[in-house]
C-alpha cells in the first residue's frame, strides 16, 4: 500500500498508513521508531481536520515525504523534518514543542525548509534571486534541508495533476530548471531523472506520451536481443570466476527527449534506448568485466569513460562503455554495489553508510556544490549576477581537469584557464601569464576540455586585465578580477549587471590599459610591454600578453618573431631568425606562435599624427 501512497491509495487510516510505513522500512532502530511515532501522532493531531484543495487529507503529503526520504536511506530526524517540513506557522503547530522533543537538528531543517517552501522560481525574476540564494545557502549549514525540499518537490510533481494546465508548466519549467539539476549535483540520480520525467510528463504531454508508446514497443521488441547479451556476460563472468547481477534498463524519456533534439532525430530513429548494468563484488572485478565486455563486442570509439579512476564531485563512480551488440550499439554500465548505492542515493548515502559497516564515500562538506557556495556567499554577488552564477556554474554542465600532480578539479563548461587559475588561488590567477593543456600552450580565452591536463605560468609583475573579463566563466574570477580592476585602473568601468555573452568580440575600446610605469635608462628592453603605447603580441585572438623582449636580438614591430614561455619572465619575444633562440634547452617544448597585435601600429600611427 506504501509504495502506492503518492498516487491512488484510498487509505487513511493513521495507525494502519504508520504500521505500513515501519513494514516498507526496515532500517530504523527501535529508538528511531519511537521517534517518528511521536511525530507522526502530534502531525495527525493538529491536522486531522485539515484537507487540501484535492480534497484528500492534509497530512497524507507530509507522510508521502517522509516515505521518499526513507526510501532515500536518510536517517531518522530527516524523516521526522519531512513530516513538518510544511508546518510551521500553521495553527496549533509549536515549533518550541519540535526542538525540545526531537532536538536542534530537526528544528534546523524545518526552520531552513519552511523558508523555502512558498518558493517559486522564475527565470528572469529578480525578487527571486535573493529567495534561491537563501534556498542554496541553507544547504551550507545543513544539507538535509534541500533533501527534504527535494522530496517536497517530487512528491507535489507526483501529483501535479491536481494543479491547472498554466501552473503545471511553470511548475515544471522551475524544476527542470532548478530542482533536476540540484538533484544530479547531489548526486540523487533516482530522483532527478523521475523530476526530469515528470517535468517534460506536464510541460509537453504529447511528446512524453509519445516516447512512452515508442519505449514500450522497442522494450518489447528487444528483450530477446538484451536477454542474449545478458546470458554472454554471465558466461563470461561465470569463466573469470567473478559473481555478477545484471539487469536492463530503459533510458529515462527525459533523456531520450534531449538526444531527439540533440541529433535532430526522431526515437525511432534512436538504437540506444536501453540499457544494461552490471553489479559485481571488487572494483577490480569492474576491471576485469570491463576487458570481457570488449572482447565480447567491439567498442565504440570515445564512448568509454572511467569514473572509478575519476569520480564525479557528487562521488559517483562507474565504467560506461558503450559497444557494438549484433549490429545495435549498447550501453553498459560496470561498478560495485556500493557505488550503486552511490549512484542512486547520492548525498543521502551520507547518513546510510554511517548507521552500516561501509565506508562513508560522500563527504558532506567535501561536496563541490558546497563549497562553491561558500565560495560565491563571500563574494557578494548582485541578485541578477547570482541568478546567472547559480544557472551556469552551479547548476550547469560541468567539466574536469587535472592539475599537473593529479589532482581533479571540477569547472563549469567554457571555463578558461585564467577559471582554473583563480580555482587554486587568488594569487595564481592575479600573475597568469599563460597556459598549457597536454604540454601545448593554448591561449587565456580558449574554453578548457574534459581530462585535460593544466599547467599555469605567472609572473609577479602581470596583472589582470579587462579583456579576460570577457571570456572568464566563474564568479571568483570575475569577481577577483574586477576587485582588482577597481583598485588598479583608473579608467575602468564596473558593469557587474551586464552579463558576459559568450560569442563578445574584443574591441579596442573594452581593453583600456593601465598607465606606464616609468623604467630606468638602459632597461628598457627588460620592461614587459603590456602598457599602451607599446608593441603588443597576440596568441591566437587574445592579446595583452606579459612580454619581454630578447636582449641578443631586440625584435620591434614588422620582425617576424617567435615566442618563448620562460619560467619567471612570462614570454620571452626573439626575432624568428635569431640564432641564439635555437640553442636555448627545451626549446621545442617551449616554443609558442605569435604575432604583433596590428593595432598597436594604430595607435603608434595615431600618436604620430597628433604630434
Amino acid at each position: 500500500m506504501i509504495e502506492n501512497l503518492s498516487t491512488n491509495t484510498t487509505e487513511t487510516d493513521p495507525i494502519i498508513l504508520l504500521d505500513s510505513f515501519f513494514k516498507t522500512y526496515t532500517d530504523y532502530t527501535e529508538e528511531d521508531q519511537k521517534r517518528i511515532t511521536t511525530a507522526w501522532q502530534y502531525l495527525y493531531s493538529v491536522t486531522k481536520d485539515k484537507v487540501r484543495v484535492c480534497g484528500k487529507p492534509y497530512y497524507l503529503h507530509p507522510l508521502r515525504v517522509a516515505c521518499i526520504l526513507a526510501e532515500s536511506k536518510l536517517d531518522a530526524d530527516s524523516v521526522i523534518a519531512g513530516l513538518f517540513h510544511s508546518m510551521s506557522g500553521t495553527e496549533g503547530f509549536d515549533d518550541e514543542y519540535i526542538r525540545q522533543e526531537f532536538g536542534k537538528d530537526v528544528s534546523t531543517i524545518i526552520i531552513g525548509t519552511a523558508k523555502i517552501t512558498n518558493l517559486k522560481i522564475q527565470n528572469k525574476t529578480l525578487q527571486q534571486a535573493d529567495s534561491i540564494r537563501k534556498m542554496l545557502f541553507a544547504m551550507i549549514d545543513d544539507i538535509r534541508v534541500i533533501l527534504v525540499k527535494l522530496a517536497d518537490r517530487l512528491d507535489r510533481m507526483r501529483n501535479l495533476s491536481f494543479a491547472n494546465t498554466s501552473e503545471r508548466k511553470q511548475i515544471a519549467q522551475e524544476v527542470i530548471d532548478i530542482w533536476a539539476p540540484l538533484a544530479n549535483r547531489l548526486g540523487m540520480s533516482n530522483v532527478k531523472t523521475e523530476l526530469e520525467d515528470l517535468s517534460l510528463k506536464f510541460s509537453n504531454p504529447e511528446v512524453f506520451q509519445q516516447l512512452k508508446k515508442i519505449v514500450a514497443l522497442k522494450k518489447s521488441e528487444r528483450a530477446e536481443y538484451l536477454e542474449k547479451a545478458q546470458k554472454a556476460i554471465y558466461r563470461a563472468a561465470a569463466r573469470a570466476g567473478i559473481e555478477v547481477s545484471i539487469s536492463s534498463r530503459a533510458k529515462h524519456f527525459y533523456s531520450i527527449y534531449q538526444k531527439m533534439r540533440k541529433r535532430n532525430k526522431s526515437a525511432e530513429e534512436l538504437f540506444d534506448l536501453l540499457a544494461l548494468r552490471i553489479i559485481c563484488n571488487t572494483q577490480a572485478e569492474c576491471y576485469t568485466l570491463i576487458g570481457l565486455v570488449h572482447t565480447l563486442w567491439k567498442p565504440l570509439d570515445g564512448r568509454f569513460k572511467d569514473y572509478i579512476a575519476m569520480p564525479k564531485a557528487n562521488g559517483y563512480q562507474s565504467l560506461h562503455t558503450t559497444v557494438i551488440c549484433e549490429g545495435k550499439p549498447l550501453e553498459i554500465q560496470i561498478r560495485t554495489q556500493q557505488m550503486h548505492n552511490v549512484a542512486e542515493h547520492g548525498v543521502a548515502s551520507h547518513w546510510l553508510y554511517k548507521k552500516g559497516t561501509n565506508h562513508d564515500t560522500v563527504n558532506v562538506q567535501n561536496l563541490s556544490i558546497i563549497n562553491q557556495l561558500k565560495e560565491m556567499r563571500t563574494l557578494h554577488l548582485a541578485d541578477e549576477e547570482f541568478f546567472n552564477e547559480m544557472k551556469e556554474e552551479l547548476l550547469g554542465d560541468s567539466i574536469f581537469v587535472f592539475t599537473p600532480k593529479g589532482d581533479v578539479i571540477e569547472l563549469p563548461q567554457g571555463s578558461t584557464a585564467i577559471d582554473f587559475a583563480y580555482h587554486i588561488h587568488t594569487a595564481i590567477g592575479t600573475t597568469l601569464v599563460g597556459a598549457k593543456a597536454d604540454g601545448q600552450i593554448i591561449p587565456l580565452s580558449t574554453p578548457l576540455q574534459n581530462t585535460q591536463i593544466i599547467e599555469v605560468m605567472t609572473n609577479p609583475q602581470a596583472h589582470p586585465t579587462v579583456n579576460q573579463l570577457s571570456f572568464v566563466k566563474t564568479a571568483k574570477a570575475r569577481s577577483k578580477i574586477r576587485a582588482w580592476l577597481q583598485q588598479n585602473e583608473p579608467t575602468f568601468t564596473d558593469r557587474p549587471s551586464v552579463h558576459r555573452d559568450d560569442n563578445i568580440e574584443n574591441t579596442a575600446e573594452q581593453k583600456p590599459q593601465r598607465q606606464p610605469r616609468a623604467h630606468k635608462k638602459g632597461n628598457i628592453e627588460n620592461a614587459p610591454l603590456t602598457h599602451a603605447g607599446c608593441e603588443k603580441i597576440r596568441i591566437g585572438n587574445t592579446t595583452n600578453f606579459l612580454i619581454t623582449k630578447a636582449k641578443c636580438c631586440t625584435p620591434v614591430y614588422g620582425d617576424e618573431i617567435v615566442g618563448y614561455v620562460s619560467r619567471g619572465r612570462g614570454i620571452i619575444i626573439h626575432r624568428a631568425d635569431c640564432r641564439n633562440f635555437l640553442r636555448i634547452p627545451n626549446v621545442a617544448s617551449r616554443t609558442i606562435t605569435v604575432t604583433w597585435d596590428d593595432s598597436t601600429a594604430a595607435d603608434t600611427d595615431n600618436s604620430k599624427k597628433k604630434k
